[in-house]
């Protein structure tokens, strides 16, 4: 299905936009008033299938934890498995580790150890890009277990934050469904 102008529109009505979360001067886009709301969720689901119904995809890689939301529903209709990327101790068997920058420090995700295999296809997908930096650990722990990246993909991408230019710099392919510019 075709997503229409009207349903854009829809979705976007859709994300609370909350002032000054989670600290003062930040716009925080909440995506959980449009996964609740049926008709956004169709639309959101629907729109990832749209880009990746023609690709051989193997594993969908959901990112810690509204990754996992879409995720899960990419993957079921793809008809591939689903790969949690998770914060530090959380996964129960041995796991390989991604550390990367943030404005106050840093920070590490993690992926089983045996989740991607070489030759694997895999889709990263968390909800919302800013500075890219969650999203290429991410998608280099995919490469680290050797599976191929077929691209990230996301809900929301601040255009003002240049997570995607930091993502094709990687040799990222990136898809967007809502664009904001926050400047």
């Amino acid at each position: 299905m075709t997503i229409t102008l009207e349903g854009y529109e829809y979705l976007k009505e859709h994300i609370r936009q909350v002032p000054d979360f989670p600290k003062p001067g930040i716009l925080f886009l909440d995506i959980t008033t449009a996964t609740k709301d049926a008709k956004s969720m169709q639309l959101m689901t629907d729109f990832l299938y749209e880009k990746f119904k023609n690709e051989h995809v193997d594993y969908i890689a959901g990112v810690e934890s509204r990754g996992f939301i879409f995720g899960a529903a990419l993957a079921y209709k793809l008809g591939a498995g689903f790969i949690p990327i998770r914060k530090p101790n959380k996964l129960p068997a041995k796991t390989i580790k991604e550390s990367y920058s943030l404005e106050y420090g840093t920070d590490t995700i993690e992926m089983h150890a045996d989740a991607l295999k070489s030759g694997d296809r895999v889709v990263v997908i968390d909800d919302l890009l800013a500075t890219g930096g969650t999203a290429v650990a991410a998608c280099n722990l995919c490469r680290k277990a050797g599976a191929e990246v077929v691209a990230s993909a996301f809900i929301i991408e601040l255009d003002s934050l240049k997570g995607r230019e930091k993502l094709e710099k990687n040799g990222i392919k990136v898809i967007s469904m809502l664009n904001y510019n926050l400047d």
